[in-house]
């Protein structure tokens, strides 16, 4: 257990002074809150704790749409760090796999949960694009990316590949519909499923006033 603790602690350190200067949609918070949820889900779920804790923390330590699209160099860098750790090759690989794997890819591509772990991990990270801090994330980023607040002439695009789904510049309230409203409905456990519910439900509720005083109303 200390070793546990030790792990986890060291692991904080580095993703604080790595995501230091982040995007504030993808920084130290980010992972935090992930983090929280992760250990949230993982009470009710029988996973490796550690194995899920140490991938909530190091998921976006090398988003790959900050990076030219490399989808490696995160899972290399988790790699190394836990590597330097001394952590063992088991839970190393179970780790990268989770960092690897748990990405939404757009539009109707789902991929394959491999693991309890991936799968308590995904949730936890799609929990934090939902709700009052998913909106909050979302119209950050489209900020970042300077995109329109809504264009009622622009419709979303329901069928991007991965590809397209990264270099969309459609307004941020396209998103909603392209990824945040779809992901209730891909939760994976049932822990995952409870939360996203409330979440998913409070976004509908913005849309809804947004479209609302879009109008004037």
């Amino acid at each position: 257990m200390e070793h546990h603790n030790t792990l986890i602690s060291n692991t904080i350190n580095f993703v604080k002074q790595t995501l230091s200067g982040a995007e504030a949609g993808h920084d130290w918070f980010h992972a935090e809150r992930v983090w929280k949820n992760t250990r949230a889900i993982a009470q009710k779920e029988s996973c490796h704790v550690l194995v899920a804790e140490l991938a909530a923390l190091l998921h976006d330590i090398a988003d790959a749409k900050f990076h030219n699209g490399d989808e490696e160099k995160g899972p290399a860098m988790a790699r190394k760090f836990l590597t330097d750790q001394n952590a063992e090759e088991e839970i190393i690989e179970q780790v990268v796999n989770i960092i690897r794997n748990i990405s939404f890819a757009g539009g109707n591509t789902a991929k394959e949960v491999h693991s309890l772990e991936l799968a308590v991990v995904q949730d936890a990270d799609r929990l934090d694009a939902l709700g009052a801090i998913g909106i909050a994330r979302t119209f950050h980023y489209g900020g970042h990316r300077n995109r329109l607040l809504y264009d009622p002439e622009i419709k979303p695009n329901m069928h991007m590949d991965k590809e397209t789904y990264r270099n969309s510049t459609a307004p941020t309230i396209n998103h909603f519909y392209e990824k945040l409203l779809l992901l209730k409905d891909r939760m994976n456990t049932e822990t995952g499923k409870k939360m996203a519910k409330e979440r998913h439900d409070y976004m509908n509720g913005f849309l809804e006033q947004f479209y609302k005083e879009w109008e004037g109303k």
